[in-house]
């Protein structure tokens, strides 16, 4: 029998080194396991079973039934299902595009030295995305009431107009939901777009003030090229936002989503939740995907535009 060979010092050292390295690695995959456990669970495992019924009939108790691209085929022959994304863009365009034109300037304005009570004013602008969406609920049902005696109505009526039913009319439904969104997360947006602006540095206003450039020119040439990163996020999540909207209008028309205002992902939940067609209601969530994921991409080549005017005037 062979003698085993000794082990050096310096050979057991590395050994423990070496040990206790895979220990601190095994104990940081304990800590951050939990957050991939429920995501597994709760966010991939769904959006892979969506995926799968897509393909399939089911009607979520009994058993499914394999129905190739029928579900497809189903929903683009829908009218309300073309109604729905229809909707979904023009609310989205309503209440988007607006309230980040506007959340950009309030928060310049705030950012500025003119305004007293800044403070004041920023706690007011971010309540909104605070209050409870049942608060909310109930003061757009004041605002846009059917009834005479609705603030929007009562306006109308002092100009000799007879009421409008919000409910039923095609745009009035789009601008009364519109109007929640934009009023909801405008503060949310502000408070973003200031965060951004108090990192800019005032030397480069200064140095953009000795070189005789006006207030426009410092906004086009300093504020909004440095605020690009900011601009691109609140860009991105409000198109990803706008696309999904569910609450607002399930609130304005009391759970009796009505063709006016139907929303994309409200015709979906009508389909799995009221209906039980889980297979086309799964068909809904795959073509919202590949929209969410077009009109990212818009964003994305138009947000990089953003700014492009001063790096060609920089290197030249």
């Amino acid at each position: 029998m062979l003698p085993k060979p000794e082990t050096s010092p310096t050979t057991n050292i590395r050994k423990k080194k070496m040990s206790q390295s895979v220990k601190d690695n095994i104990t940081g995959y304990i800590f951050v396991s939990p957050f991939f456990i429920l995501f597994s669970i709760f966010g991939l495992f769904p959006m892979i079973f969506s995926f799968y019924l897509a393909f399939f009939k089911w009607n979520g108790l009994g058993p499914m039934t394999f129905a190739g691209l029928d579900n497809f085929r189903i929903i683009f022959a829908d009218a309300l299902f073309w109604k729905s994304i229809y909707n979904t863009v023009m609310i989205g365009l309503l209440g988007t595009v607006p309230q980040l034109i506007v959340a950009f300037l309030l928060a310049y304005a705030l950012n500025s030295q003119v305004v007293k009570f800044r403070n004041t004013f920023r706690v007011a602008i971010f309540m909104p995305y605070v209050t409870s969406i049942v608060a909310v609920a109930i003061l757009f049902s004041i605002v846009f009431n059917n009834q005479s005696f609705g603030l929007v109505n009562s306006i109308i009526g002092l100009f000799g107009y007879d009421p409008i039913v919000f409910t039923q009319s095609e745009w009035g439904a789009k601008i009364a939901i519109a109007s929640m969104i934009f009023w909801r997360w405008i503060g949310y947006n502000t408070i973003i777009y200031l965060a951004g602006m108090q990192s800019i540095s005032n030397e480069l206003y200064e140095a953009a003030k000795m070189d005789g450039a006006n207030l426009f020119q410092q906004l086009r040439y300093i504020t909004i090229p440095v605020l690009k990163p900011f601009i691109l996020f609140t860009v991105f999540m409000g198109t990803i936002g706008s696309l999904q909207v569910f609450t607002e209008p399930l609130i304005f028309f009391n759970g009796n989503l009505r063709p006016e205002g139907i929303t994309v992902v409200a015709y979906l939940y009508r389909d799995a939740f009221e209906s039980n067609f889980f297979g086309t209601a799964s068909a809904t969530a795959i073509v919202l995907f590949v929209l969410i994921m077009i009109f990212s991409l818009i964003n994305l080549l138009f947000t990089n535009r953003v700014g492009r005017s001063k790096k060609r005037g920089a290197s030249a």
